[in-house]
């Protein structure tokens, strides 16, 4: 199986032979790529396999997942195509990667976060967690995507109280979304614009450790 998507592959230093390990999929901004998520993730390669995973579509000097068409509305045939491309590329890893299929977690950042908050939503139980920074669930994947987010998922979301890209009430809906479907949130909010902070990158860093570990 091959794969089209451009990524940035992290893992630990000592690998032992024939043990599957934990991975981590790594999604960006709009207009942003690959290599600009890996501070975020910095030390986590001790513990994951990481993919940072390049959007297929140019947008200004980087790269995109989907286009939009209006204010917290993507393209859909571009959105469902950008999703089924990272559906594609979370597959080919497990196929050609060491991976725990129990233990594949999703991080994103604004486009990066949408995109992740959605395959959580649909891929059932492949997902265990998601870190999702500063982003939102579009309508149409809350009523009429095929919704099964699996019998293990856990989520952290976090947004910016002054975000003046994504507004901070669409964090909360996020929330409001997995509650209601059961899954268990990690919400934290602070006082930043559209941005990840030092204490934000703290704090989802140990909560996905904490959650590797139960």
């Amino acid at each position: 199986m091959e794969t089209e998507m451009i990524y940035e592959f992290r893992r630990p230093k000592n690998i032992i032979p024939g043990k599957k390990y934990p991975a981590l999929f790594v999604m960006h901004g709009i207009g942003s790529n690959e290599h600009n998520m890996l501070s975020l993730v910095n030390g986590l390669e001790d513990s994951f396999f990481i993919f940072s995973v390049r959007g297929h579509l140019t947008q200004g000097p980087g790269f995109a997942y989907f286009t939009i068409q209006g204010y917290g509305k993507p393209h859909r045939e571009v959105f469902d195509e950008g999703i089924k491309k990272l559906t594609n590329f979370i597959d080919y890893a497990s196929i050609n990667y060491e991976l725990d299929p129990e233990q594949l977690y999703l991080l994103g950042f604004s486009q990066g976060a949408i995109v992740s908050m959605t395959l959580a939503l649909t891929l059932g139980n492949k997902i265990k967690g998601v870190v999702a920074l500063s982003g939102y669930i579009p309508q149409f994947v809350k009523e009429e995507y095929r919704i099964n987010p699996g019998k293990h998922l856990s989520v952290f979301i976090s947004h910016g109280e002054y975000d003046q890209v994504l507004p901070y009430e669409w964090g909360k809906e996020n929330v409001d979304c997995f509650t209601e479907l059961g899954v268990p949130v990690n919400f934290r909010s602070y006082p930043e614009g559209h941005t990840v902070s030092e204490i934000n990158l703290q704090d989802f860093q140990a909560w996905i450790i904490n959650d590797l570990r139960r």
